[in-house]
């Protein structure tokens, strides 16, 4: 008796009185039935302890000790004084499931990470098709605006479109909803479902330089600070940059292409923070053309803006180097610079409020391994609620 009470609580079986277990290479078989007691007739509400007869059903329940799990379910029928005939209740198998409501559970649990369909299926013996329509049933809901809202796009190829976008509140870490287009009367639509009062709750308003999304932070959060991601305004130096030593790598012949091409971390990086060797290396390339040379030093000069701690000093420092670049004579930096000046608000605040797009980009990237692991998402809904499901799971 001590040992059938420990197999019930090892096997979390508790109310099952297990007759018989078979165990192989591969499976376990529990073979058992649940404790006789009087059943209300759903008909006629009275209580009766008479039996009809017997059925065995198999269930499926999660793996145990790697094999897979099956009960052999000695299943009663009740019959009442007024004719009806019923099953016995059974608390961890719902009415014509062929699996416990654990094994359900467990799955969820399982798509709570970056796995797909088809390796849960393949780990509990279902089929992919059962693994997502046991997964449908997991439903999300947009949350309410943070006082912190983050936006941006990645790559979802969902639903016909190629990218989809995300909303997240990066203080608290959590991913508020995912939206299956990022175009601004779309977005518009969509954020018109919270009220005035709300919308103007938000006080920082953070995003890439991607227009719609600034058009919608001015018309429906208008007491929001609007902030560009550092990441995203400082890489345009680095790809004006990049792009003057690709032109003139092309120029150049094989062997100092060569050079080039390997020594390109060196003229990335910032200069006072390279070795003495490495400092003569780069001098001698920027030596060979002066349009890298003069494209080296706006690059260098911009960088001292980085060190700026407040608004003002940046604004300051941020106007003499547009004024600079504008008349440097490279087309790949004059374009940047008028980047800078249609974003410039966005930047400038970037420095007075810390807040970026860290969590959000971080977002991007598991999403990325995600769909990779599955080979793509044609269903959006589904997409969407793997998304939030996953990300729920890390918040709690």
């Amino acid at each position: 008796m001590l040992h059938t009470n420990f197999t019930e609580k090892l096997l979390g079986l508790q109310d099952l009185i297990i007759g018989k277990i078979e165990d192989n290479e591969k499976e376990i078989h529990i073979y058992g039935e649940m404790k006789r007691k009087p059943h209300k007739c759903p008909c006629c509400g009275e209580f009766t302890d008479k039996i009809h007869d017997y059925r065995e059903q198999t269930i499926k329940d999660i793996p145990l000790f790697d094999k897979k799990l099956f009960v052999h379910l000695r299943k009663r029928r009740y019959r009442c004084g007024c004719g009806k005939r019923f099953f016995e209740n059974n608390k961890f198998l719902p009415r014509y499931h062929r699996m416990t409501n654990r094994l359900s559970a467990y799955i969820i649990n399982e798509l709570s990470n970056e796995a797909s369909f088809t390796s849960v299926g393949r780990k509990v013996d279902l089929s992919t098709t059962t693994v997502m329509r046991i997964f449908d049933l997991v439903s999300y809901s947009p949350q309410k605006l943070p006082d912190v809202l983050s936006i941006d796009e990645f790559k979802g190829n969902t639903n016909k479109e190629k990218y989809q976008c995300i909303i997240t509140d990066p203080v608290n870490k959590i991913v508020l909803d995912i939206l299956p287009k990022r175009y601004e009367s779309y977005l518009t639509k969509y954020f018109l479902r919270f009220n005035k009062a709300e919308r103007q709750n938000v006080k920082t308003f953070v995003s890439d330089m991607w227009k719609p999304y600034a058009s919608l932070a001015s018309k429906l959060f208008k007491n929001a600070e609007q902030v560009v991601d550092k990441y995203h305004w400082i890489r345009q130096v680095f790809w004006a940059f990049d792009a003057v030593r690709k032109e003139v790598q092309n120029n150049l012949s094989k062997e100092y292409r060569k050079y080039f091409k390997k020594s390109r971390f060196l003229l990335m990086k910032r200069f006072d923070k390279l070795t003495d060797e490495q400092k003569q290396q780069v001098n001698i390339m920027l030596y060979v053309s002066p349009s890298l040379s003069t494209a080296h030093f706006y690059k260098e000069d911009f960088l001292k803006i980085l060190d700026c701690e407040d608004r003002d000093s940046a604004k300051k420092a941020m106007s003499e180097w547009i004024d600079s670049a504008l008349d440097c004579g490279l087309p790949r930096f004059k374009k940047c610079t008028n980047t800078m000046i249609n974003w410039l608000n966005g930047i400038l605040n970037s420095f007075s409020n810390p807040i970026t797009n860290g969590f959000t980009e971080g977002c991007n990237n598991k999403i990325k391994v995600l769909k990779r692991n599955a080979y793509g998402y044609q269903n959006f809904n589904r997409f969407r609620n793997r998304i939030l499901h996953m990300f729920a799971y890390k918040h709690l």
